[in-house]
């Protein structure tokens, strides 16, 4: 085989991925991790150039477990570990039949399969790895010959942007990356009053439902459990500052006494025992329980794990997370029933400083927030989870500030609500002075957020998901899981009102119109195509008998959904004298604007305009960003009113847009 950039099989070049080259920009982004220290110690290998007999996986299961190098992605390898347990998952994550390297088509390369945000997403890697003097640096197996886990960590790094990027993180995260499916974590040794008791601002930890593994029975077989320790107890000394491990099985054994102990298996993906404790090896727990039991319970411990009991597990570990199951034909079981939640929809939005960013329930701006509406059809469990997109630049792969891997930094503190609709018409305001029949609880600086309700009764139901801070931006996704039929949908913005007017009589207009990518979105007046925007004209008569005050009023309402609005603005032009239209050769200046130009469904303007003719310019701020929009345009006029027996009820519909008349 030939060196790098001239590698060969069957005569044709190997794969070289140039998205993600084998150099330092794979490895590091702002080298504020210990690997930094690794800096010119790292080579790529090709797994053939590792083993003599590389495969991707080893027939033995125990020797497929992942085992944790020099990067600390600890929470990865334990999601990993699930795949293990689900061959229809690891189909999904690993394409089967693909070439490896004892086949004539292989040619370099691997594809894998992530979800994110709604979707799975397919990542394509060369089979380069990095090493140190020819042995993997980073995760591998525990067969030397076995690959799947070091290309796997090789295409979620892609992902990610680098490999310095999997420094840390949740389990629960990588989890629904894995599987598409919900994770929760729940609370080990703190007290769930006194977690309630810390402000939601500083909430890193969440209020968390307490341990329980009882309530997993249903389920234990086929659900994912990991634990984690945010310091270094006393017994597992090396755990250091954060460690995550696997919960590999808990069973209830009875003591020689009489009595009953919980005891856990518990993996370190390090690959070595980091335990101490009373059930290691001959230690003295075991001579507690009956010997032939204590010899099978022994027999089941693989390289680097381990047992203790419920009582030392309590102490030395801080949360768990909890990965609900997946069926064999893809479906989302429940954890505490095992009932297969059959139904599942998703609907993307967006909080927008000024729009719908309202804040929590302490801010008055708090009905601002996008709307949902859950029509649940049957009786039955509800599962709702909202999930946030993560904060990160897009320029480069830096991470936000200065490489601090905070989940302030990467998330808003969220939470999600639900209120029992009687009616599809309801007073917002009064019905949100009532307490929600459910909620997440409190706010929290989490990536998703789950609210579960066992049994929902059939009705329609108001959801509102919500940062803690008003104003916070972010993009999310609200996903519904049940037993029963459900409908999700977005609770549409009204469309433009008509203005109340006290003020005499108005004659109102509207207009709709598209920006068209290259012909008709000509952008904001920074940009030369303005000229090629909409133009909706019309004319303010001389009226002597109008009192002083504004006497026009427009509106823009875009016809987009609030998850993906424009920034949209309009402006008005005067006709010079002797010209139809204005001719908008780029350096007039408006004779009103409604800028600057916001993200917002509608942007209004009330002014008072001369007599003339006038054009309005609506526009999105960049060019060619398609959408379609409705111009209200109400003028005060002066008419004598004539009395009639015709009705008014019904608008009249001209060519051009709808008048309705007000006396």
């Amino acid at each position: 085989m030939k060196e790098a950039g001239g590698e060969e099989r069957g005569g044709e070049a190997l794969f070289e991925d140039r998205d993600f080259p084998s150099d330092d920009t794979s490895l590091f982004c702002d080298r504020s991790t210990p690997i930094a220290g690794l800096q010119g110690e790292i080579t790529w290998r090709r797994p053939q150039e590792i083993s003599q007999s590389p495969a991707l996986f080893h027939d033995k299961t125990s020797l497929c477990q992942a085992k944790q190098g020099l990067l600390g992605d600890c929470w990865f390898l334990c999601a990993c570990t699930f795949l293990l347990k689900n061959k229809q998952l690891l189909n999904k994550v690993l394409p089967p039949e693909q070439p490896q390297w004892d086949d004539s088509r292989y040619r370099g390369s691997f594809q894998f399969c992530f979800w994110q945000q709604g979707h799975w997403t397919e990542v394509t890697i060369d089979d380069r790895l990095p090493c140190i003097d020819s042995t993997l640096c980073f995760s591998r197996c525990q067969s030397p010959a076995a690959f799947w886990v070091a290309l796997l960590e090789k295409a979620y790094a892609k992902l990610h942007g680098s490999y310095e990027r999997l420094w840390a993180g949740k389990v629960s995260e990588a989890l629904v990356d894995l599987t598409g499916g919900l994770a929760e974590r729940w609370s080990l040794g703190v007290a769930e009053e006194e977690e309630e008791q810390r402000p939601e601002r500083d909430s890193d930890q969440v209020s968390r439902r307490s341990l329980d593994l009882n309530l997993l029975y249903p389920v234990k077989e086929e659900c994912a459990v990991s634990c984690s320790t945010h310091s270094s107890p006393g017994g597992a000394s090396e755990l250091g500052q954060y460690h995550a491990l696997n919960v590999m099985e808990w069973v209830e054994v009875q003591r020689v006494s009489g009595s009953k102990v919980l005891l856990l298996r518990i993996r370190n993906p390090w690959g070595r025992s980091c335990w101490g404790g009373a059930w290691i090896g001959s230690g003295s727990g075991w001579s507690s329980v009956d010997p032939v039991c204590a010899s099978e319970l022994q027999a089941r411990v693989a390289e680097g794990e381990f047992w203790l009991d419920e009582t030392e597990f309590l102490s030395q570990f801080d949360d768990v997370t909890v990965g609900y199951p997946i069926s064999e034909g893809g479906q989302l079981k429940s954890l505490y029933t095992g009932n297969l939640l059959t139904h599942n929809q998703q609907l993307a939005g967006r909080w927008t400083e000024g729009h719908s960013a309202g804040g929590s329930r302490n801010s008055g701006s708090y009905s601002s927030n996008p709307k949902f509406w859950l029509k649940v059809c049957g009786r039955g469990e509800v599962l709702v989870s909202l999930l946030q997109h993560r904060k990160r630049r897009t320029a480069d792969r830096c991470p936000l500030e200065d490489g601090k891997n905070t989940a302030h930094q990467h998330y808003q503190a969220i939470a999600l609500h639900m209120w029992k609709v009687e009616k599809r018409r309801f007073h917002l305001s009064r019905m949100l002075n009532k307490p929600p029949c459910a909620s997440t609880h409190c706010h929290a600086f989490e990536r998703e957020v789950v609210l579960r309700q066992q049994q929902l009764e059939p009705g329609y139901y108001l959801l509102i998901p919500s940062t803690y801070q008003p104003g916070a931006e972010a993009r999310f996704l609200i996903r519904a899981f049940s037993s029963s039929a459900t409908s999700l949908s977005a609770l549409k913005s009204p469309a433009p009102t008509l203005p109340v007017e006290t003020d005499g009589e108005w004659e109102t207009s509207y207009f709709r119109g598209s920006w068209v990518e290259g012909k008709t979105a000509g952008g904001s007046r920074n940009f030369l195509s303005h000229r090629q925007n909409p133009r909706f004209p019309f004319t303010v008569c001389d009226e002597s008998a109008v009192t002083a005050g504004d006497n026009v009023r427009i509106t823009l309402h875009q016809r987009r959904p609030d998850a993906d609005l424009h920034p949209i603005g309009f402006h008005i032009y005067k006709y010079p004298e002797g010209e139809s239209e204005p001719t908008l050769a780029g350096d007039e200046d408006p004779a009103a604007s409604c800028v600057p130009h916001c993200h917002t469904q509608d942007v209004s303007l009330a002014c008072r305009l001369s007599p003339g003719g006038y054009a309005v310019v609506p526009s999105t701020y960049r060019p060619d960003c398609s959408a379609n929009f409705t111009l209200s345009l109400a003028r005060r006029i002066h008419r004598k009113v004539v009395k009639s027996q015709e009705s008014l009820g019904r608008a009249i519909q001209e060519i051009s847009h709808i008048s309705v008349m007000q006396s």
